[in-house]
């Protein structure tokens, strides 16, 4: 699912204009944005968790020249579903 097609559903759901479900989609994701820069936690009940991870310096290759080069520690996004989400994805048909 894409960002437009949540913005569908949720104009469809709740009878709202196009333009508004937008506005409320980007708002979401805007403050989730905002709140993971400042290093904050973001936690959906029922959902998962979205937290920021430092990954460390390394060495690593150019694939192509299989030369050798130092990528630099950076943030990433670590996503980490509940409990609820994993039984609901991984339950016995």
């Amino acid at each position: 699912m894409i960002k437009s097609e949540i913005v569908q559903k949720l104009s469809e759901q709740f009878n709202l204009p196009h333009k508004q479900a937008r506005l409320i989609v980007d708002s979401i994701f805007n403050n989730m944005t905002r709140s993971l820069a400042l290093g904050d936690k973001i936690i959906l009940r029922g959902f998962g968790s979205f937290s920021i991870r430092v990954t460390r310096d390394r060495l690593s290759r150019n694939p192509k020249t299989g030369k050798a080069i130092h990528v630099s520690s950076r943030k990433i996004v670590a996503f980490r579903m509940s409990n609820s989400l994993s039984s609901r994805l991984n339950k016995e048909s």
